[in-house]
């Protein structure tokens, strides 16, 4: 067990140093080609951080784990909005961008109502996952769209994405980006494998497993992020990160990964179903009033995903 839990750590440090290589390496080779840093942080800077959940929703599939591809889409969305934002609220009141309350909650919140009417038979096959991969096609070109009318009236950056510099060096940025996909892709592997080990050491199903560690380790660089930008001053990204991380994981990620493989996921049940959509649905309100994230509001984030926690373990 102490192996299998050694093993989880290393596996979450590569996929965090693989995201960041590959979020820096894309981003200055996508403004070195012309594209202007508010496309890079809209797209590229904001579904980098959701690639460990994909590889690892992915290398799950590929092995017919579908209680842990799914267990952990479903369970990251849950952390991002009850522990990430909690967190970044506790670090300082976060005001929101009035696109985000407009506009991506309540997509964030169609998706995750979506989500269990696909899995209504514990399955989703690659029609579902061609018609998912078509929602976060549309969604990335909404964004851009809006981020386009935006920059002619010369309105602010919707997300205040930090975006990386371009580096001196072309070929600095494709060795990032092949190093980065490299650890991702070890990373991942060795996460899901491990996972599997530690919910056979534990007596505990797969899923569970999925649903809390796989979850909250994948979710690492959107914690990182959205801490940093939240003590910093730019709420935009600490919540625009969550929410838009939170679209992606459904639409981009199990569209994927069914593609790649059909899941079935009977281990995932309605419970974790309903807490997700549960927390995507006080997002809503929780950002309306006075259009920001408050300390209080925090705290009862945070303490409503313990309750989740403490309910969801003994199974």
């Amino acid at each position: 067990m102490i192996e299998n839990l050694t093993l989880i750590g290393l596996a979450l440090l590569l996929l965090f140093i693989g995201a960041e290589a590959l979020v820096r390496g894309s981003a200055s080779l996508a403004l070195r080609v012309g594209l202007s840093p508010l496309m890079v942080g809209l797209t590229i800077v904001a579904f980098g951080t959701s690639s460990p959940e994909l590889f690892a929703s992915v290398k799950a599939a590929l092995s017919q784990q579908g209680d842990i591809a799914v267990g952990n889409v479903v369970g990251s969305n849950s952390f991002n909005i009850g522990v990430i934002l909690g967190l970044a609220a506790l670090a300082c009141p976060t005001p929101v961008h009035s696109q985000v309350i407009k506009i991506d909650a309540p997509i964030a919140l169609a998706v995750a109502l979506l989500l269990p009417f696909l899995l209504l038979n514990h399955s989703v096959g690659r029609v579902e996952g061609l018609l998912l991969v078509g929602g976060i096609v549309a969604y990335t070109s909404m964004n851009i769209v809006l981020a386009r009318r935006q920059a002619r009236t010369g309105a602010a950056d919707p997300t205040g994405a930090p975006v990386p510099g371009v580096s001196r060096h072309w070929g600095m940025d494709i060795a990032s980006i092949v190093v980065g996909l490299g650890l991702l892709v070890l990373g991942s592997s060795l996460l899901v494998d491990s996972s599997v080990a530690l919910a056979k050491a534990f007596g505990v199903s797969e899923a569970v497993i999925a649903l809390t560690i796989v979850a909250a380790g994948t979710s690492m660089p959107e914690l990182a992020t959205s801490i940093v930008a939240a003590v910093r001053k730019q709420p935009d990204i600490a919540v625009g990160n969550v929410v838009g991380s939170n679209v992606f994981n459904i639409l981009g990620i199990l569209g994927v990964a069914s593609i790649v493989s059909p899941l079935r996921a009977p281990g995932v049940s309605t419970l974790d179903y309903v807490v997700m959509i549960g927390f995507t649905l006080l997002l809503i309100p929780l950002l309306y009033t006075g259009r920001a994230l408050h300390r209080v509001e925090g705290g009862a984030l945070l303490a409503l995903y313990g309750v989740y926690i403490f309910v969801l373990w003994p199974r």
